[in-house]
């Protein structure tokens, strides 16, 4: 059967979800639960759990958001969402004025529950009711222009969407990965099922889960060097940017060699065998529902 779109993303989350001990009561670890990482404390642990919490609740400005990584620790870890909730109150009063280094502490820890759960740290959003949000913003045959990353930034925050499903033939290399920085740092997704070419690839790079169906093209080129880097070793420096902007998003930077032996007036199509081995989608799934 086809899969929807939400249900791959949330399913584990929903089944966390159910099978933690949300309701329960108290602040400490549930019995039987795994121990934390080596190095750390019980406590220490918590307040790495809490501190990503705190970072999508501070990037957000709104309490009924948290972290699939901070799900799966509640569950794993035994922590109950109160506990979890208290520290991260206690971390605002001791970092105090210190907001940057607290910022700091937040996305590293978001990264070491990510690792120690085994689960892609990313946002999650809940509903007035406590169900699950699964909203996405569609962007279909968008030409990326001058503006377009902080039009689609302030979308994406009037809609509180957890994902962006683009479709586009590509634009602006600048306004892309300044959009794709943006998702990544969120913690949302990206999805294509029609074309996403040039440019286009940065965004859908930019999700920190990446989802194609089997109908979706993407396409790669040269992109047009703008006339800042108009010299030819200029040019090899706007090679190397999308090199490292590749790697920065944990994508096989070879992608970026490749773009830059196409024409830009020609199209490499990427298979999905390849791109899912580069790592530029993570999954192939039926449909968007």
């Amino acid at each position: 059967m086809p899969r929807p779109l939400a249900i791959l993303l949330l399913g584990v989350a929903v089944g966390i979800l159910c099978g933690c001990a949300i309701s329960d009561s108290g602040s400490g670890p549930i019995a039987g639960s795994a121990h934390p990482p080596q190095g750390l404390s019980q406590a220490d642990w918590l307040s790495r759990v809490a501190a990503c919490h705190l970072l999508r609740v501070g990037q957000n400005l709104d309490v009924a958001v948290t972290d699939t990584a901070v799900i799966a620790a509640a569950d794993k870890y035994g922590f109950r969402v109160d506990a979890i909730i208290d520290r991260s109150n206690q971390l605002v009063t001791e970092y105090g004025s210190r907001g940057p280094a607290l910022v700091a502490f937040a996305a590293e820890s978001c990264r070491q529950v990510s690792e120690a759960t085994g689960v892609t740290s990313a946002l999650v959003r809940f509903e007035p009711d406590g169900t699950l949000r699964t909203t996405w913003l569609r962007l279909d045959g968008v030409e990326i222009a001058d503006g377009f990353a902080e039009e689609t930034i302030s979308e994406i925050r009037l809609r509180r969407v957890v994902g962006l499903v683009i479709n586009s033939p590509g634009g602006s290399v600048y306004e892309a990965r300044k959009l794709g920085r943006y998702l990544r740092t969120m913690g949302l997704r990206t999805a294509v099922d029609r074309s996403c070419t040039s440019a286009c690839i940065d965004v859908l790079a930019g999700g920190v889960e990446r989802y194609v169906t089997p109908a979706a093209k993407l396409g790669i080129h040269q992109s047009r060097v703008p006339r800042r880097f108009s010299s030819h070793e200029g040019g090899q420096l706007y090679v190397a940017d999308a090199f490292l902007y590749l790697r920065e998003m944990g994508i096989d930077p070879d992608v970026a060699i490749a773009a830059a032996s196409v024409p830009n007036n020609k199209i490499l199509l990427i298979s999905l065998p390849d791109a899912l081995q580069t790592g530029l989608v993570t999954d192939v799934i039926e449909r968007l529902d």
